[in-house]
């Protein structure tokens, strides 16, 4: 079984919004591109980001061909960008929420002194599903946590890319933090809802964009109980009870010259993860970013900056999928 993940970066329909493809040949460019990726990787289930209507979804499935179920998540952010799956086994939903976790209050989002309605919600919903693999049942969870990105309050409802002075930056990093910290916890809580304690018996994976790497805070967040990660054998082999909570970042498991999914000012970034529960992180076979077949060749991404605009009508995506095979 290979499960993987991707950021599908702004699979919207023609002239549909920011971000979408500006004629049909566009979209049609970007479909196939996105299409003959998925087609290579060949995967029994997809987590993906960054979908507007559920129509590009079906397109992306129709051209990559064969029976593909589709689920997509209700909750979309300003943008109108969601969550969701493609996958080759019956999708049955578990739950789709935006809401904090319980006892996390909103956060501060702008230089406003009142909570917006939206600091109170996570940026885009998450997703949990669960399908019968012919091997018991999968749980998983996709998100798409906070972007690093920062934008700033503009004029006429618009966002600035740029800040007008080095305090306005600070303070707007900070408020990005605050929102991912709260997203990477609310994660957790549905990760637990899903574990239900037993990850030694139970098959529970979440992943997606998570928007930083492996050792940021936000990351380790979603691992739960710490002490035991996949490149120390001997504490991942000892058995201890923190084991049925804990999910492993299979990060370790892909080979280190490509253990990156997106690059940012030219830097190399794993940012997509996929986290696996205890029973699932002793039947790794093999993980990767991009093709598995490509796993020895380098692994080419464009660069990007602080505006996303340029890529607007470019063809595939600025992430790599990530991927396990079990």
């Amino acid at each position: 079984m290979l499960v993987g993940t991707w950021n599908l970066e702004n699979l919207m329909l023609p002239r549909s919004g920011d971000g979408a493809p500006r004629t049909e040949a566009e979209y049609e460019a970007k479909v196939e591109a996105l299409a003959s990726v998925i087609t290579a990787l060949d995967p029994d289930l997809l987590g993906v980001q960054e979908v507007r209507q559920e129509e590009t979804l079906a397109d992306l499935a129709k051209a990559i061909g064969g029976q593909w179920h589709i689920a997509l998540s209700r909750h979309a952010d300003h943008r109108g960008i969601r969550v969701g799956f493609l996958s080759r086994t019956l999708l049955r939903i578990r739950r789709d929420t935006h809401a904090f976790a319980d006892k996390l209050r909103p956060v501060q989002g702008d230089d406003g002194t009142e909570p917006d309605p939206h600091d109170r919600e996570t940026s885009r919903g998450f997703l949990a599903v669960e399908t019968d693999t012919g091997d018991g049942v999968l749980h998983v969870a996709v998100a798409h946590l906070k972007s690093k990105l920062l934008s700033y309050p503009g004029s006429g409802g618009k966002s600035r890319f740029q800040p007008h002075d080095e305090a306005e930056r600070a303070r707007f990093g900070a408020y990005a933090l605050y929102r991912r910290a709260a997203e990477a916890t609310t994660l957790r809580a549905l990760a637990d809802f899903l574990l239900e304690g037993a990850g030694t018996e139970r098959d529970v994976i979440v992943l997606g964009d998570m928007n930083d790497v492996v050792n940021a805070a936000t990351t380790q967040i979603l691992l739960g109980p710490p002490g035991s990660e996949l490149d120390r054998p001997q504490a991942f082999h000892k058995s201890d009870l923190g084991d049925p909570f804990r999910l492993w970042d299979i990060a370790p498991c892909i080979p280190e010259k490509r253990r990156f999914s997106r690059v940012s000012f030219g830097r190399p970034e794993l940012i997509d993860h996929i986290l696996v529960s205890h029973r699932l992180a002793r039947r790794i076979a093999e993980a990767g970013t991009g093709l598995p077949e490509q796993r020895d060749d380098a692994l080419v991404l464009p660069s990007v900056d602080q505006d996303p605009v340029k890529r607007v009508g470019t063809p595939g995506s600025d992430h790599a999928p990530v991927w396990v095979r079990v």
